[in-house]
């Protein structure tokens, strides 16, 4: 893995299990809400006192269960929110995944679906969700006991699959996506009530500088960073393509990536990055003539399954927000 970072000043040496950066602004943050107040507000109508609130849940909850992981990727997790694993699929298996890629984005019947996202301008597939759904070989790598194992390590109980999609930078035309926390997305609109989920990605085509690799803050899932603006009808139609909502703010941004930097994990196809709910991430446009491809698989805990959105009017379409045990279908 090679990583580039923001900061001048060594990421291992920054102190990530707290991110507030003055005794004043510590005083001010609450860390725990008044009784019936959400803990995570977003989507507000004018800025808190403060650029963040404190997280409420631990990031490793299930450190006394066995599973693939080890006590010090488990440290590494916990300190850093996120983990990379080079060459964590390889050979036939692999080229099969890239193979099955490859047909899906080539279903015409998929195009102009709500499931299938294109690019801002242009009809190249930007995203399809719910393809452990359209795909019988990614339904079985979303229940892989690889994948499940970690997943039960870090959340401490039994994981469903919340959300799956394909990401797709076709060379040349891929666009960015702005910095976000998934958290913030998933409580304002698909009603996950608390951080209890972790996201699986694995590469499928090679993923250096120029093809815009995804960029996290190490650190930054320790604190939520409320965001501004009320929730627009139907906001999904246009986030997919572009997010305007629920993008944190300048200020915020600043402040955490001066105290932790920016990574971006790259490698040959095949490595998986493991990064919690709340990690802030985004990713430049694709500059290369490499497409970028990679599969998400969202691991949510049974036990804190989607209630009403916290800050939309409705939940989100099924194909972007599952349930346990729910069974989709792309003719629903």
């Amino acid at each position: 893995m090679s990583v580039q970072t923001s900061s001048n000043r060594p990421l291992e040496q920054a102190n990530t299990h707290t991110v507030i950066d003055s005794p004043d602004l510590q005083s001010r943050v609450r860390s725990a809400p008044l009784p019936g107040e959400d803990p995570y507000p977003t989507r507000l109508a004018e800025p808190l006192d403060l650029p963040w609130l404190n997280r409420r849940e631990p990031v490793v909850k299930g450190r006394d269960r066995a599973g693939p992981l080890s006590a010090e990727q488990l440290d590494a997790f916990e300190r850093r929110g996120f983990l990379f694993e080079p060459e964590f699929l390889d050979g036939e298996e692999l080229d099969a995944l890239r193979r099955e890629l490859s047909a899906l984005l080539a279903r015409d019947d998929f195009r102009g679906r709500d499931f299938s996202i294109t690019e801002p301008q242009g009809n190249e597939i930007r995203s399809l969700f719910a393809v452990h759904f359209l795909s019988r070989r990614f339904g079985r790598l979303a229940n892989d006991p690889r994948l499940m194992g970690r997943a039960r390590q870090i959340l401490g109980g039994e994981p469903y699959v919340h959300q799956s999609r394909i990401n797709y930078k076709p060379g040349f035309e891929g666009k960015g996506f702005n910095w976000h926390s998934d958290f913030e997305t998933w409580h304002a609109e698909d009603g996950m009530p608390a951080m209890h989920a972790v996201s699986a990605s694995i590469v499928l085509t090679d993923n250096h500088t120029f093809n815009g690799p995804l960029m996290l803050v190490p650190g930054s899932h320790r604190v939520f960073v409320p965001c501004l603006g009320e929730t627009p009808e139907d906001h999904h139609k246009q986030s997919l393509k572009t997010q305007e909502f629920g993008v944190p703010s300048r200020e915020a941004l600043r402040r955490l990536i001066d105290r932790h930097g920016i990574e971006a994990p790259t490698g040959a196809a095949g490595g998986l990055l493991l990064f919690d709910c709340n990690t802030l991430h985004g990713s430049n446009a694709n500059m290369s003539p490499d497409p970028r491809s990679n599969v998400f698989f969202v691991y949510n805990r049974r036990d804190n399954r989607c209630v009403e959105p916290f800050a939309a009017a409705r939940r989100r379409p099924r194909f972007l927000a599952h349930a346990p045990g729910e069974d989709w279908s792309a003719d629903a």
